[in-house]
């Protein structure tokens, strides 16, 4: 008989094949080398082969053995480093098997253990527990807390692994209170980190994913996609590939492609069924329900019924799973499941819902709560929460949430009899209110609206469309571009004018605010040197006259303003068409019979 493998020849191999991303196969080894270790009593081994084994654990499955023997090292450790080391990887595994109660001690020990050592790195890495334990939906005041302190410990740390643990936690709690800059700032730096390493490029291609997908782009969707897939296999990512499918998943629902949302689904089903993951349970519902399937996500919704939602832990998943069961729910018309998410749910109004390491955004709690009520026959909570959530997905720049919304109930129609009040004025954040009373929803401001309310305010009467775009401001009459410039540069410069207007409605559009203020101020610059360059003097042209390039830029603002309030309000959007008149100068000119009372003051 042969003799065994040494100790550290097994954790050799166990390491090896982590790197190589054979999760299994390590796990095999390291529980293994922590069975002869804990025979012969190595404790420096059991802890390096208990701390392996935790490394491969995969979110969202049944750890086994593995917390009761992290526990044992645990108690037979007496230095604070590698006390806390333990402790941090035994609070992750229970937090990652669901039961984050039992982590919370453990990750207050690392914290403790981590900040006698004076150890940054250490210190992070159990902060970076902490915050794990604390990820259930009654803890986002002390995960903001902890976001904030570890993000000052991984300032002053060089491990790129620190700072993306950082980042990551910031982009998290960023997202689940909408604080749009901060989101911004991590996502910057965990772009940067990406230029290091495969496993930061990973989560920075899976997270601008998720961005730009909440922001109504999914044209960057399968060039981040294969960027995800090809850094998860360079860095060995054992949970990469739940991720990866995700992205598949929500990219299908969200450009109506039935067939690649089903195929996740049927994926997401399987998995959940074979590991008892409620929460992806639940999100198989949602995307069964998004391919046109409701026969299959009614069979996952069943699985709720009777106390299963009242006894799901307040974890990680428990907002996440009550969403997308909500939303699952209401596809198939569950009234009593309804009734049930819908009263848990409840006391989050106004939350965003996220998934775990900001995955994916899944919509806003105002949003799923507003059709709920309206499936239950409280129509005024319905209306209230409705509104809430379209101000919020205009203030992201959520377009798909937005659109579906509003499309929910379908867009109220605008009556042409007296006394029919429709607004159109500005409201709070920023944003327009447009549409008929009880259906009027808040939008993102265009320059277009402001140049439309002053001529509903004056129906009948032409307005010039130079004081239409300077707002009545007394300025110099330019009738000629003269030879400051010449020809060609004035072409040239024309072309950019035009095409910075096509750019600046596509970022008006998906609400990038950095991207408009940059658009704008070169739009500014360009138009000060045309109409500096008119002002000298020269040949009269009538292309480059001020009424002539106020005539093209109100054109265009109220045509594009128009435009998108026939999204809102298809009636609304051709009664525009029909009577706003636009050339040198505009008017709105409504038919005598037309008596709509238009709101164009707040408050009104």
């Amino acid at each position: 008989m042969s003799d065994p493998v040494p100790v550290a020849e097994l954790l050799d191999r166990a390491d090896a094949a982590r790197t190589a991303g054979r999760g299994d196969e390590a796990a095999r080894l390291y529980d293994t080398a922590i069975t002869r270790c804990r025979e012969t009593g190595d404790l420096a081994g059991w802890t390096r082969a208990g701390l392996g084994a935790a490394s491969v654990y995969t979110f969202g499955t049944e750890p086994g053995k593995l917390p009761a023997q992290l526990h044992d090292v645990l108690v037979r450790t007496t230095d604070d480093p590698g006390r806390a080391r333990i402790a941090a990887a035994l609070a992750r595994c229970w937090v990652y098997a669901g039961h984050a109660a039992r982590a919370t001690r453990f990750a207050d020990e690392a914290t403790r253990c981590a900040e006698r050592t004076g150890e940054p790195e250490l210190l992070a890495d159990c902060l970076d527990a902490a915050l794990a334990a604390r990820w259930g939906p009654d803890d986002l005041a002390a995960r903001g807390e902890l976001a904030a302190r570890l993000d000052e410990v991984a300032a002053h740390v060089t491990d790129p692994g620190t700072r993306l643990r950082a980042h990551l936690w910031g982009l998290q709690v960023a997202c689940e209170t909408l604080a749009l800059p901060t989101i911004h700032r991590h996502m910057r730096a965990l772009e940067h980190l990406g230029e290091e390493s495969p496993r930061a490029r990973f989560f920075a291609a899976s997270r601008r994913w998720m961005l730009d997908l909440l922001r109504g782009r999914t044209d960057t969707a399968g060039h981040l996609i294969a960027m995800a897939t090809a850094a998860s296999e360079q860095a060995a990512l054992p949970d990469a590939w739940m991720v990866v499918e995700a992205m598949k998943g929500y990219t299908a629902l969200h450009t109506g492609d039935a067939g690649g949302c089903a195929a996740v689904a049927a994926e997401c089903e399987t998995f959940a069924l074979a590991e008892g993951a409620t929460a992806v349970a639940a999100e198989a519902a949602f995307l069964w329900a998004g391919a046109g399937r409701p026969d299959r996500a009614r069979v996952l919704v069943h699985l709720f019924h009777g106390q299963v939602l009242t006894e799901l832990p307040r974890d990680v998943n428990w907002l996440l799973t009550l969403q997308c069961l909500l939303e699952a729910a209401l596809a198939v018309d569950d009234r009593d499941l309804v009734g049930a998410a819908s009263r848990l749910l409840t006391p989050y109004t106004g939350r965003a819902v996220i998934n775990a390491g900001a995955v994916m955004f899944h919509g806003l709690t105002d949003d799923t709560l507003a059709r709920a009520a309206a499936a239950l026959g409280d129509a005024e909570t319905a209306a209230r929460l409705r509104a809430q959530a379209l101000t919020t997905y205009e203030r992201l720049g959520a377009t798909w949430w937005r659109n579906r919304l509003l499309t929910w109930p379908p867009p109220a129609t605008t009556p042409a009899g007296r006394g029919v009040r429709v607004h159109l004025h500005p409201a709070a954040d920023g944003l327009w209110l447009i549409g008929p009373d009880q259906a009027a929803v808040p939008v993102r401001a265009l320059r277009g609206y402001r140049y439309l309310r002053e001529l509903l305010g004056r129906p009948g009467r032409p307005m010039s469309c130079l004081d239409l775009v300077t707002g009545g401001q007394p300025g110099v009459e330019q009738p000629a571009l003269g030879e400051t410039l010449d020809r060609q540069a004035v072409q040239a410069y024309r072309q950019r004018l035009h095409d910075l207007d096509d750019e600046l409605a596509q970022a008006e559009e998906w609400s990038d605010t950095g991207r408009v203020e940059i658009l704008e101020a070169e739009r500014d610059a360009l138009v000060h040197e045309l109409t500096s360059a008119a002002g000298l003097g020269g040949r009269p042209r009538a292309a480059g006259a001020s009424h002539e390039r106020a005539r093209i830029a109100a054109t265009k603002a109220i045509t594009a303003a128009i435009t998108r309030i026939t999204t809102l309000d298809e009636p609304l959007g051709q009664h525009l068409r029909d009577t706003v008149h636009t050339g040198t100068h505009c008017a709105y000119r409504p038919d005598p019979g037309d008596e709509r009372q238009w709101i164009l003051t707040p408050g009104n």
